[in-house]
């Protein structure tokens, strides 16, 4: 990064929010240099290089935040990690258990005198972080400074991780939507019809760049990201790399021998902040996207020459697939789901051995995803929890941590795969023995939930959060719930959480061309958890009258644990739906098993698909419909 001059501090407290500190190390830091400070990190991964909070404290968890002052050093997470702290921290770390900002700001306001300073990383803080620290202390008399060069990487020194030059390379043509030539110009387009006349957009988020350039690389665990920043004006581009990691063919396919409006200038990523803000001084107005856009460069750019959205440009343009972009998750979806059925076949025939594990199993699932083709790895840290560790919404087992898989308990498994031509995100809940009539009861209740939501008809531009009730209604009519999210958007070789889809407060409208999750879950603590998770394109409806109005075409093609499921709860409707379903999924992914001589795996599928017939009739509570219902039309209102 760039540095910047930041002056004395003699009093400051370091933030590390989710990034990454571990045991408390000798920390060799002038007095009058720091005494406290704040840092966070840039995704929802990271590389090892950038894991500053564990190395600080030890905790390894995905999200938390510490803070060091001269006297004391603490950490805040959530109820998902409390115990994997106690573990993994030492006596020098106290443990608050509260995530929000609100509560760190009473800490500091306790232990840091007044006069003094609190401190950050500028580039590990979004926008919006900053602004609630500094809210939250504007009245304190402490103040909160922006600090570079990072002050965790000058007491990590040289046991730092060094840089890994690794390639950016150029995704095949055949992968992508559009040419970068094609992307940038409507990107131009969108500054040229902006009623305030933008003249550049600053890009921040690594799938931004990845996205706009057809470029991939492997910075990141999980995901095919590069460090990178862009600056698009309405003249030029300036993509900001490690240019060691760009051969000779990428930079030629950049055009960056050229200094034309389609010629791409590769600048060294430490300079981006040096050159924001010699870009800024100009008659300029450079548009953001505030949820992405770190601190670090919103503080050179001056108010009046900024335009402020929630999203870039990019990141609303690139949540809209294509149809030859649908196409290829489609078909990435395919795939996927041959690896997912050959790994639930194997698990039918090896757990009654017990000779499974949820490591070991987790680890043959993504040799099986590995032999798919255009495989390149896991999405993210794959969810293989058995019994009691399932009703953690987030657990994954470890080499050293991890409990046998059995008849006796249920099964959940949480997993996605990188493929050149799409992204992908499934979850299952098994049971290979006898379950009881409440756990069934949960399970049949999530599906409806599932399947409420992807039959929806909504009208277009209707936002997720107004439909995601559908998710609940079966569960809440007999007081049940889950505690996170109904679902996130999904990239092409790009975020499996990619924002801003999804059915959150913050998330964008529904369109035709979007892709999402649709996850509902139930958690009964210490005995099992249930999630059924799969990914849908939002597409247009068939509507008696003529109307603008969409619902989703479900792409994951993996039957559901019929020993699970308690049709008598199902509607005809719901069941109409399910049987359709499993017929997809017979036509779609029944040739592949039999072409490639998956024989066993065909004759699973066959049987795990068989049409359902209900059992006894079903009525829906009628005060139950007229809730929804209510719920439904006041959504449409607002």
């Amino acid at each position: 990064m760039a540095q910047a001059h930041w002056g004395c501090c003699p009093w400051l407290v370091l933030l590390c929010a989710l990034g990454a500190w571990g045991h408390p190390k000798s920390v060799d830091l002038k007095a009058e240099d720091v005494r406290n400070c704040l840092i966070s990190p840039p995704s929802e991964y990271i590389g090892t290089r950038d894991k500053r909070r564990a190395w600080m404290t030890g905790f390894t968890g995905s999200a938390g935040t510490a803070v060091v002052t001269m006297g004391k050093a603490g950490l805040w997470t959530d109820s998902r990690y409390w115990t994997q702290a106690e573990r993994q921290m030492d006596c020098n770390w106290e443990l608050h258990k509260e995530v929000d900002t609100a509560s760190i700001v009473v800490w500091l306001l306790t232990e840091v005198p007044a006069g003094k300073r609190v401190g950050f990383d500028p580039f590990l803080f979004s926008i919006g972080s900053w602004e609630s620290y500094n809210m939250a202390l504007m009245n304190s008399n402490i103040k909160l400074v922006s600090i570079t060069p990072n002050l965790v990487d000058q007491a990590w020194g040289s046991e730092k991780p060094l840089v890994l030059s690794q390639p950016i390379y150029v995704l095949q043509e055949a992968f992508t939507g559009n040419t970068w030539q094609k992307k940038v110009s409507d990107i131009r387009s969108q500054m040229q019809k902006h009623p305030k006349a933008p003249t550049a957009v600053l890009l921040s988020a690594l799938d931004e760049t990845a996205w706009l350039f057809n470029l991939r690389g492997s910075d990141i665990p999980y995901n095919p990201f590069f460090y990178s920043y862009t600056l698009l004006t309405d003249s030029s581009i300036r993509l900001f790399v490690n240019r060691s990691c760009l051969n000779s063919e990428t930079l030629k396919y950049l055009n960056s021998s050229c200094t034309g409006s389609m010629c791409v200038q590769v600048e060294d990523y430490s300079q981006v902040r040096h050159n924001v803000q010699a870009y800024a001084s100009g008659n300029v107005k450079i548009w953001i996207g505030t949820s992405y856009t770190t601190y670090g460069l919103y503080e050179v750019i001056p108010k009046e020459k900024l335009i402020e959205d929630t999203y870039s440009p990019v990141m609303v343009t690139k949540a809209v697939k294509n149809s030859k972009e649908q196409a290829l998750l489609r078909a990435s979806h395919v795939r996927d789901a041959v690896a997912v059925i050959r790994y639930l076949v194997w698990l039918e025939k090896n757990v009654p051995k017990g000779t499974v594990d949820e490591f070991s199993g987790a680890e043959l699932l993504n040799k099986f995803r590995g032999k798919e083709q255009f495989s390149s790895g896991p999405s993210f840290e794959t969810i293989s929890a058995s019994g009691l560790n399932a009703a953690l919404a987030h657990y994954s087992p470890t080499k050293e941590l991890h409990r046998k898989l059995s008849s006796d308990e249920m099964y959940l498994l949480d997993s996605g795969g990188q493929y050149w031509d799409g992204t992908t995100d499934i979850t299952r809940t098994v049971h290979w023995g006898t379950p009881s009539a409440f756990q069934k009861e949960a399970y049949t209740r999530v599906l409806i939930g599932n399947i409420d939501l992807s039959r929806l008809v909504f009208p277009a531009n209707t936002s997720g959060r107004m439909m995601e009730v559908f998710a609940r209604r079966a569960l809440w009519d007999v007081g049940l719930n889950y505690g996170h999210g109904t679902g996130h958007g999904i990239g092409n070789f790009l975020c499996v959480h990619e924002w801003p889809v999804g059915f959150q407060y913050n998330n964008i409208p529904m369109a035709k061309g979007m892709f999402t999750s649709i996850e509902p879950g139930y958690y009964q603590d210490g005995e099992f958890g249930i999630r059924l998770e799969d990914v849908a394109l939002v597409v247009e409806a068939k509507t008696k009258y003529p109307g603008s109005y969409l619902t989703f075409e479900v792409v994951s093609l993996v039957p559901y644990d019929r020993n699970l499921i308690d049709v008598s709860l199902l509607s005809p409707e719901q069941l109409q739906y399910l049987n359709h379903y499993y017929q997809t999924i017979r036509e779609k992914v029944g040739p592949e098993l039999q072409q490639r001589q998956l024989l066993e795996e065909f004759e699973w599928l066959q049987q795990h698909t068989e049409p359902l017939s209900a059992k006894a009739p079903h009525t829906a509570p009628l005060a139950s419909l007229l809730a929804v219902s209510s719920l439904a039309i006041l959504g449409c209102r607002v």
